[in-house]
């Protein structure tokens, strides 16, 4: 792979990153937060996976690449799902009421 599309790649996996982050800011303590995996996955989807499809269709990845970098996309949702759950059980661990 040339430098030039592994920095592009990088770019695109920080892309990533960026937005699951920003999903997971997103996720309420109350749960019913399945709607932002649901839609985290959709930008993969629309965004990602086009351009590294014309990556991969250009000769510019390999079909072993191609699939490498859309896995390690993809599995970004798993994360986020695992995180949301922490996120909501840790809340629910924490007993409501006023401390003194």
């Amino acid at each position: 792979m040339k430098e030039n599309v592994k920095k592009e790649l990088d770019t695109v996996k920080g892309m990533v990153l960026r937005w699951q982050k920003s999903y997971l800011g997103w996720a309420t303590p109350d749960g019913g937060n399945d709607y932002l995996i649901g839609e985290f996955s959709e930008e993969i989807s629309m965004h990602v996976s086009p351009l590294v499809r014309r990556l991969y269709e250009n000769g510019f990845l390999n079909l072993s690449e191609y699939h490498e970098f859309m896995e390690s996309c993809y599995n970004q949702i798993n994360v986020l799902h695992d995180l949301i759950k922490i996120k909501e059980a840790e809340t629910k661990k924490t007993p409501k009421g006023i401390y003194a």
